[in-house]
């Protein structure tokens, strides 16, 4: 069974543009890049859109449909009224090259910016021993394809462009709760997320666990862990005067 459904596509590049109204034949089973596939092949073989896996593993698709942050192919064509308008714009919180595609390099740099892991100097390679619980604890964190939907939803640097220095954004967080939960790591992380990656400008809202297609709970599983572990160093009154008793001259 097909149809013939109304779409509106944002079609532009850096220096502007606007939607552009479509109606493109859609097939039971589709998904929407599949729709945007047909649309070029059809009607907009200049329409730009990045795509890789088509298979949800690859994050390369990342854009909004009618508002919200998702994958175009991951985003089924059933989920929407045959008569409804479907609205396929670029992620808002990046720079645009063209059409539906954004320059995401804040997220590399980013990226860059986390120390990597350090086991401990004694410890060769081959002699790492860690609890099964321990592994389990990272492994939902290490499910990331990196689709930077949630840095894109976040409204700390969605809705503020001059936060984009001072923070991360929840996918770099959720790398550094990862390594500061690691039993083997030395680093110390908990200075680095509230001070170098920004983690109190994070309220909480869960916005980014809400468009994650990967279902990771990153909020309630790594920035609220982290900022826990920050209020236990800042003022916790029993370790606050540990360190003052203790502090190392």
């Amino acid at each position: 069974m097909s149809y013939q459904g109304k779409f509106r596509v944002w079609r532009g590049d850096d220096s502007g543009g606007g939607l552009e109204d479509f109606t493109v034949e859609v097939n039971e089973g589709e998904v929407v890049l599949d729709i945007i596939h047909r649309l070029q092949a059809t009607q907009a073989p200049d329409l730009a859109v990045r795509w890789n896996c088509k298979a949800g593993k690859c994050g390369s698709c990342s854009a909004e449909i009618n508002g919200r942050p998702r994958l175009l192919c991951m985003t089924r064509m059933s989920i929407f009224e045959e008569a409804e308008t479907i609205t396929v714009t670029p992620m808002r919180t990046f720079p645009i090259i063209r059409d539906l595609v954004t320059d995401v390099s804040f997220n590399y740099t980013k990226a860059r910016e986390v120390p990597s892991f350090a086991p401990p100097k004694d410890l060769a390679p081959g002699e790492y021993r860690m609890q099964q619980v321990d592994v389990e604890r990272s492994q939902e964190f290490r499910k990331c394809i990196e689709c930077f939907l949630c840095q894109n939803t976040c409204h700390v640097v969605r809705d503020h462009e001059e936060n984009k220095e001072a923070f991360s954004g929840p996918r770099f967080l959720m790398r550094v709760a990862e390594l500061e939960m690691h039993p083997l790591d030395t680093a110390d992380r908990v200075d680095q997320a509230q001070d170098d990656h920004g983690l109190g400008l994070c309220n909480i809202t869960k916005c980014c666990t809400e468009v994650c297609p990967e279902h990771i709970h990153i909020t309630d599983n790594a920035l609220i862990p982290m900022k826990e572990r920050v209020a236990d160093r800042k003022y916790d009154p029993i370790v606050w005067l540990g360190n003052k008793l203790f502090k190392r001259s």
